[in-house]
């Protein structure tokens, strides 16, 4: 995890923004990204997902998670022990269903990832439990997704 200041622009979409890009997301996006719902365990696309490059959010691209800090953490759910950089994530007290959780959202456009545990590896301790449908890969030799058209590039 980096302390320097991000390259990204993280300011939030504008409201038509927000509503365009959700009109591109499937029943189940929508109701994990904007509802903070959850995917079934050991049914993620991104799973066993192996390739390298980043994990982005699915609703702005903002990339969250790369695959040199994912780990299978036997749970059914993408992990990762640290974030693509710090100031990308937010973590916010989940009370909901009887349960003291930390949910993981995006930083620029608030939408809900997965949840953070205290029970993941060296060096941070840290898992990173995620949807699948919350995140889109790609490849670090391939042009980042700029669907808010800031024409933002890798910085990796």
């Amino acid at each position: 995890m980096t302390s320097t200041p991000s390259p990204y622009d993280l300011s939030a979409p504008s409201a038509q923004q927000q509503e365009q890009l959700a009109a591109k997301l499937t029943a189940e996006e929508r109701h994990i990204l904007l509802q903070h719902g959850t995917e079934a365990p050991f049914c993620g696309g991104l799973l066993d997902h192996a390739e390298a490059g980043s994990y982005i959010c699915k609703l702005c691209a903002l990339p969250l998670f790369t695959s040199e800090h994912k780990f299978d953490s036997g749970t059914g759910w993408p992990s990762f022990y640290t974030p693509y950089h710090v100031a990308h994530i937010k973590e916010v007290e989940d009370n909901s269903r009887g349960m003291r959780r930390t949910e993981v959202r995006c930083a620029r456009c608030d939408s809900h990832m997965g949840h953070v545990f205290p029970d993941g590896p060296a060096p941070t301790g840290l898992r990173y439990c995620l949807n699948s449908a919350a995140l889109d890969f790609y490849a670090h030799d391939q042009p980042k997704p700029d669907p808010l058209a800031r024409d933002e590039q890798d910085w990796r």
